[in-house]
């Protein structure tokens, strides 16, 4: 029960790594709502593992301040803020990436911490405590080649956490990101361009431990980051990735 008591805010919960961070704060006695633009599969979700549910486009200021401020009638406060929402281009030459595709990644993977900021922080400053998790990637340290503008995005965001680490500090709260390979989850495919055997294990070949990121994975290093076990780490860009950016 390391997160017991513990009130927490998951964006792209319904699924995939989201899904699996939501199941292991749970798990570990925290109190959670699971954001997500599929407002039905986060119903759904939370039905199954005994959370609450908001559907939320985390690129726009009104759903997120909307999301603060259901946590804070939920609960009372917010302690823990997961930004893991995220979404890509299809893998394509960077000058062939459509400029709507662009502003989609960017507004759903780096603008929706802009808004995280602007609603959820002086919440956590009011209080004097918080801890925020960014939901980075491999493709932020160890870019691969025609995904230009998501790698970019989580490199982004491995640069957005630590410069949020240092000025949040005094207040009392502690932001870091983990970075995971790619794994089973809704975005794999959109990694891949296309799910086939061969373009799989081209993607395994790259990981020393010959497996993908899993939403359990995810959740014991989540659950491990926003727990007091790591009370001393902050600005931490962890990887999750078998390996991967060795």
């Amino acid at each position: 029960m390391r997160l017991k008591d513990k009130c927490a805010v998951v964006t792209g919960g319904a699924s995939g790594f989201g899904k699996g961070i939501a199941e292991k704060f749970l798990a570990e006695g925290a109190r959670v709502i699971i954001a997500d633009w599929d407002g039905d599969a986060a119903m759904k979700t939370a039905q199954e593992l005994g959370a609450t549910a908001l559907r939320c486009d985390v690129s726009t200021g009104v759903d997120m301040a909307a999301l603060a401020a259901a946590a804070i009638k939920a609960f009372g406060r917010i302690d823990i803020l997961v930004n893991n929402a995220g979404v890509t281009h299809l893998p394509a030459a960077m000058e062939d990436v459509s400029e709507t595709d662009f502003d989609r990644v960017f507004a759903v993977n780096c603008k929706s911490v802009f808004w995280a900021a602007q609603h959820f922080v002086p919440l956590m400053k009011k209080a004097g405590a918080g801890n925020i998790l960014n939901i980075a990637s491999t493709a932020g340290i160890s870019p691969r080649p025609r995904l230009n503008w998501y790698n970019s995005s989580k490199g982004w965001m491995n640069t957005a956490t630590k410069t949020m680490a240092v000025e949040l500090a005094p207040d009392g709260i502690r932001v870091n990101a983990l970075n995971p390979v790619a794994g089973e989850t809704p975005l794999l495919k959109s990694f891949m361009g296309e799910d086939t055997p061969e373009i799989r294990a081209k993607f395994l070949s790259t990981i020393p431990l010959g497996r993908f990121s899993t939403p359990e994975d995810m959740g014991n290093a989540a659950c491990f980051m926003c727990s007091d076990e790591s009370s001393m780490v902050t600005g931490v860009c962890m990887e999750v990735d078998g390996g991967r950016c060795i």
